[in-house]
């Protein structure tokens, strides 16, 4: 089967300690998402930071953020874009994370599923 392009996740607000954003494949074992691109929309009047994790269910250890302390200006809309095929995601991992200040950041995820 080809590559399915999904909007894979979002948008939705990241909230201020770390939660599961997202996990690879929906769950099923028989897809991997590859994922092209990660918008940070800071939807209030001042600067807010966040970090995102590629890992286990709920994690946020050292060496596994993708993105760290990023600084999203006011109001503003910040894309992140992996090359090539995209960044895998297969079941058994998860993208984490958190803003400095809940509900003030919004994710949206997009990228292809494709059948294992």
């Amino acid at each position: 089967m080809a590559d399915k392009p999904v909007l894979t996740y979002g948008p939705a607000y990241l909230a201020g300690s770390v939660t599961n954003i997202y996990q690879g494949g929906g769950g099923s074992a028989l897809i991997y998402d590859l994922i092209s691109g990660i918008y940070l929309a800071n939807v209030t009047s001042g600067a807010i930071t966040v970090t995102i994790y590629l890992g286990a269910t709920g994690g946020s250890a050292g060496g596994t953020e993708l993105l760290k302390g990023v600084s999203i200006p006011a109001n503003t809309t910040v894309p992140f874009y992996y090359s090539g095929r995209g960044l895998k995601l297969t079941s058994t991992q998860f993208l984490t994370g958190l803003a400095s200040a809940g509900s003030s950041v919004t994710i949206t995820i997009t990228g292809t599923q494709a059948v294992v």
